[in-house]
């Protein structure tokens, strides 16, 4: 929408693809829209991502973390009200401590709330009959019409396999990756309806997954709007040793963390 992402994000810091800068160096001009990845718990990434919603100044934001009744909620409420992590339900929806996420809230006062979050019943909707009919009519704007290549379809199932520790059975990979799909349709649903109501440019607070320029919310998005203008920004907590699917990354050291499969024993 915007026309060409400039110059400086575009080549390539020593490395390799793509560009890795320094928080402060990530040159927002020219984009609609823009995400902001994380790796949730981490304290840094949320630091960096309420210094850019200040300096972007976004007429919305949209939340991975909220469903779009709670954005209601968020929409009512001052940003510096102590209890507006309780109002949303914050950590009793598994998100990690509001703290941590508040100063996003507050470095944007004025922008309008939109949540990308999805109801439970149509997580297991999808998980059982797929995104596309979790979704619904909306559906074909956003390709989930469209099977997934074969290729990308197995990539993804053992990504899912490894990222939850090997513990879920084989014959569920297939309802994880829907149900994943239908996540980023649901992200680029309510960033279309930021940039209808609101304009860009717009900030998405979301996980480095649905980030992904290869077939996260970028992708579903684009399909729904072509030419949309989006930068997407990978929160990584150590340098990539190969290409990542961010149009630029940034580091941060990881914080101390257990081990991330005893849950699942």
């Amino acid at each position: 929408m915007r026309g060409i992402a400039p110059l400086a994000v575009l080549l390539c810091a020593a490395g390799g693809w793509p560009p890795t800068k320094s928080p402060d160096a990530v040159d927002f001009s020219g984009f609609d829209v823009v995400i902001m990845g994380e790796v949730h718990d981490n304290p840094a990434h949320h630091v960096n991502q309420a210094e850019w919603v200040a300096r972007l100044a976004p007429t919305s934001l949209v939340f991975e973390m909220l469903t779009p009744d709670l954005a209601q909620i968020a929409e009512r409420l001052d940003p510096g009200d102590g209890g507006l992590g309780q109002a949303l339900q914050w950590q009793q929806r598994g998100w990690p401590d509001f703290t941590m996420y508040a100063p996003i809230f507050r470095a944007a006062p004025e922008a309008l709330i939109f949540g990308g979050d999805v109801a439970r019943a149509d997580i297991a909707l999808a998980f059982s009959d797929g995104a596309a009919r979790a979704l619904g009519d909306s559906a074909p704007l956003f390709g989930l019409d469209v099977p997934l290549p074969r290729p990308e379809q197995e990539i993804r199932e053992s990504m899912m396999a490894v990222s939850h520790c090997g513990a879920l059975p084989p014959e569920a990979l297939p309802g994880m990756v829907e149900a994943q799909r239908l996540r980023d349709a649901a992200l680029a649903q309510a960033v279309v309806g930021a940039l209808l109501i609101a304009g860009p440019p717009v900030a998405v607070i979301t996980g480095n997954g649905h980030g992904r320029t290869d077939w996260g919310l970028p992708v579903a998005l684009r399909a729904a709007v072509p030419d949309v203008a989006i930068l997407s920004i990978g929160q990584l907590e150590s340098v990539p040793m190969d290409a990542q699917p961010y149009d630029v990354v940034t580091i941060s050291t990881a914080p101390t963390r257990g081990d991330p499969c005893a849950a699942f024993r």
